[in-house]
């Protein structure tokens, strides 16, 4: 053997070495490649029917919210009539009050007139009482004079 063969073999022994020292991590590295592919493979098989049941959560919430769009827009359709019928009701309301205010007027000048006519006659009359009174006090009180005088003469 020269020495060509014999740093050959030295060098193909180094080869196998480094073959084989680098062959345990390789195995190790492929444990944990296959551990991580099960871990992968485990989630997803648990993860597929949460997403499955999230999707027909999602199906039913979208299913819902159409639901409550269309009532919804039943509310706002009443809403808009309820609205017109508040106006309406409110020319109503001032058409009635109008109405009273004229009717107030037309009906309030004749018994103001009345009730003063009344107040007049009231007071006029209860003068003329008092009044009678009084000349019926003062002739009575001028009768007595006049007798006293009569009386001490």
């Amino acid at each position: 053997m020269n020495g060509g063969e014999i740093a050959a073999l030295i060098a193909a022994g180094a080869f196998a070495m480094l073959v084989l020292v680098l062959a345990v991590p390789l195995l190790r590295l492929r444990h944990t490649v296959d551990a991580a592919t099960r871990a992968i493979k485990d989630l997803n098989d648990r993860t597929a029917p949460i997403l499955g049941k999230a999707d027909v959560t999602m199906d039913n919430v979208n299913t819902a919210l159409g639901q409550v769009h269309v009532s919804l827009d039943g509310v706002n359709l009443q809403l808009q009539k309820v609205d017109t019928i508040t106006g309406h009701a409110a020319q109503v309301s001032a058409n009635v009050a109008n109405l009273a205010n004229v009717v107030t007027s037309v009906a309030a000048n004749p018994v103001v007139k009345v009730a003063a006519l009344g107040y007049g006659v009231r007071k006029a009359a209860g003068r003329r009482a008092r009044l009678d009174e009084e000349r019926e006090a003062r002739a009575l009180v001028r009768e007595r004079r006049k007798e006293r005088r009569r009386t001490s003469e």
